[in-house]
């Protein structure tokens, strides 16, 4: 947007990604507030890069990403298949991004909207944060294909005035959600497309241990963690990022 700082850029795997520190992004952040144009942040990983690939026909989803404010790296996979093809591509992970964010930067009487997670990470979400109020909207699943529960979560927070507004519903969901409150007359705040990051901050789904996140196999825990709901994205989606990295 006019008037914003511009980060250095790369293009890798049909995305362009901004590089910034973790640092650097939690300023752009605070720097903003509730009154400025609806602003939002896109952290793709391999499975959204594999699903970018195989939507090519989709503009949405291409917009999605494409008019992102900023596209942050949520993968070490991704930043190691880079190396590989000669482009600097440092991993800022979403989770990262909340993590700090809201333990360090949200004092009381921000206002925070959680589109999408469960009842019980927004209720330890408010104990973690007195003082910040939290609204949460919780569409139902299949969202993807279910236009009218996308305009409930739309209208939900084009609603409200709030200061961060954290999309937890999943890819590409949360990213076409973004994307339409940003093309809304009027809406203001910052979007956050952030996937499993508030539960993993609240606890309520533990996050792999440092070891494996240096080791680029957070994939790992994760599929350990839940086979039957992720075998598929793992080990049979997901590994498609190789071909399609490396050849394009």
């Amino acid at each position: 947007m006019a008037g914003e700082q511009q980060y250095p850029q790369v293009q890798f795997a049909a995305l362009r990604f901004d590089v910034l520190k973790l640092d650097e992004v939690i300023k752009w952040i605070s720097a903003r507030n509730a009154q400025d144009s609806f602003a939002y942040i896109v952290t793709p990983n391999a499975d959204h890069a594999v699903r970018l690939h195989d939507h090519r026909g989709w503009l949405d989803i291409q917009n999605a990403y494409l008019h992102a404010n900023l596209c942050l790296c949520d993968s070490k996979i991704l930043s190691l298949l880079a190396r590989l093809k000669g482009v600097t591509l440092s991993p800022t992970p979403g989770s990262d991004v909340v993590e700090l964010l809201l333990r360090h930067h949200c004092p009381p009487g921000k206002k925070l909207l959680l589109i999408g997670g469960s009842k019980a990470s927004c209720a330890k979400l408010q104990t973690m944060l007195p003082g910040v109020e939290i609204l949460q909207h919780q569409p139902p699943m299949g969202l993807l294909d279910n236009p009218s529960a996308i305009d409930e979560a739309v209208q939900f927070v084009t609603g409200h005035n709030f200061d961060i507004a954290l999309f937890a519903v999943g890819s590409p969901q949360q990213e076409l959600i973004a994307h339409r409150i940003s093309m809304h007359q009027g809406a203001t705040g910052t979007g956050l497309c952030i996937g499993a990051a508030v539960d993993f901050l609240t606890g309520e789904v533990r996050r792999a241990p440092l070891w494996m996140r240096a080791l680029a196999l957070e994939w790992l825990h994760r599929l350990l963690s839940n086979p039957r709901k992720l075998w598929r994205r793992y080990l049979i989606h997901s590994p498609r990022i190789f071909w399609i990295a490396l050849t394009k």
